[in-house]
């Protein structure tokens, strides 16, 4: 057994030491990374609302981009799902033509009116550039996924303005149940210095208002739980059908490019005919008007639609804005019925269907109250849980692994993807024990 000469504290400061300049030093390159990006997205943004017959060169637009992934990008078209596998299985370095490929996808598909979010760029170029300093300084497998999820916090944390969620999005994002608590100290420090370098760079994050928080009371206490499990649904129902175009494409199309092109011809032919360009591009507008007035109750449907057929055809970004906008319409479109403020809702809609479809309840609680007020976290935290628990053994993360089971019990260990398969297989087993003579 080893001798330890030194008290604990004083032989942890090399450890401490090592991972404030490592997570300090990601996060400078993930918050810059980022800043740039935000800065690309505003300026593709504004061209698009400027020039509106832009949406017909979207097909060709996604052809392009899917080309570029076929011939240069096989290796990193997983995007998020790569990282967690990285994470859980280290393999391979992410190669660093992740960051570029996803940076300039998802400036086209904004550009062209894809309705696709920003999390997913940040969060692997912040991977990608987490994972070149495995080869600069020979990083052991416990190391490299520190830094890793480090990279995927500092990504979070600049593009959306919340350093607390964002730390901890890295933490609970690879595993139902469980977080890596030895991975928090390189986590925080990059989310923090992540933010703090995209502020630098002159980012402005959008705000949003609740101005009244009811006092905690037996209804909206109970109108939480009724919302959550909604919201929970709906995020469930958002990952279940994306997957399932997304997998009937590659079985119909077996080109890649020419996926998001017929996508394309959907989303561009759909929003010029029926005037659905609220349903395109970020929706950042709609999502802040829906904290301010009633809006059309199917507007979360409309959200929806879009970004499924955007994601499931292979065009690049994100789901999380875009759930964002979701729960955010849901929400609005719930508050009567629950006579609860519409702020409020909007708010916690916002976040609680993005903690269901990515399995996220603490970073999501831990978000709302970095948007919104410290006094909105016991109505977001429930409802948060509630909708974690309502979306079931699915997400957005196919690579997500299952540590600890919401409540139907599945094996330790499974992959999110693998869930389908293996209710099939106990299905089967289940029928053919029924038919067995006794």
């Amino acid at each position: 057994m080893k001798q330890h000469n030194f008290p604990e504290q004083i032989e942890l400061l090399p450890h401490v030491g090592k991972w404030l300049l490592l997570a300090s030093s990601v996060a400078v390159l993930a918050g810059s990374a980022s800043a740039f990006f935000l800065f690309a997205l505003d300026w593709a943004t504004a061209v698009r609302l400027s020039h509106r017959w832009l949406i017909w060169l979207l097909p060709i637009a996604g052809f392009a981009v899917g080309w570029l992934y076929l011939r240069f990008g096989q290796r990193v078209e997983a995007g998020n799902n790569l990282l967690i596998d990285e994470i859980h299985d280290p393999d391979k370095i992410i190669p660093l033509r992740m960051a570029p490929l996803v940076l300039g996808g998802t400036i086209v598909s904004h550009l062209f009116g894809a309705s696709v979010g920003r999390e997913g760029t940040a969060v692997q170029m912040g991977g990608a550039l987490a994972d070149q300093f495995t080869r600069l300084f020979k990083l052991a497998h416990e190391d490299r996924r520190i830094i890793l999820m480090a990279g995927i916090s500092a990504g979070f944390a600049s593009v959306f303005g919340t350093p607390l969620a964002g730390a901890i999005f890295g933490l609970e994002v690879l595993a139902i149940g469980r977080l890596r608590y030895d991975a928090m100290l390189p986590c925080m420090v990059a989310a923090i210095v992540a933010d703090q370098v995209g502020l630098l760079w002159g980012v402005h994050h959008t705000h949003y208002a609740i101005a009244f928080v009811p006092p905690l009371s037996a209804w909206p206490l109970l109108a939480m739980v009724i919302a959550g499990a909604l919201f929970g649904l709906t995020g469930m129902a958002f990952a279940n059908t994306t997957h399932a175009l997304s997998g009937w494409m590659k079985r119909r199309v077996p080109y890649a490019p020419l996926r998001p092109f017929f996508g394309g011809i959907v989303i561009a032919a759909s929003a010029w005919c029926f005037g659905a360009d609220r349903y395109i591009g970020l929706g950042l507008p709609t999502i802040v008007a829906s904290f301010q007035h009633p809006l059309p109750a199917y507007d979360f449907l409309g959200k929806m639609a879009y970004t499924i057929v955007s994601l499931g055809s292979g065009f690049k970004g994100g789901e999380v804005t875009p759930l964002f906008y979701i729960g955010a319409t849901l929400g609005n479109a719930l508050a009567p019925i629950l006579h609860l403020p519409i702020p409020l809702l909007a708010g916690v809609g916002l976040v609680a269907v993005f903690a269901g479809a990515a399995n996220t309840p603490i970073a999501s609680t831990l978000m709302a109250m970095e948007l919104f007020g410290a006094e909105v976290g016991v109505y977001a935290a429930l409802a948060c849980v509630v909708s974690y628990l309502f979306s079931g053994h699915t997400g957005i993360y196919r690579s997500q692994r299952i540590a600890q089971s919401k409540h139907r019990q599945m094996p330790e260990g499974i992959k999110l993807g693998d869930v389908p398969a293996y209710r099939k297989k106990q299905s089967r087993q289940g029928a053919a024990e029924t038919r067995e003579p006794e």
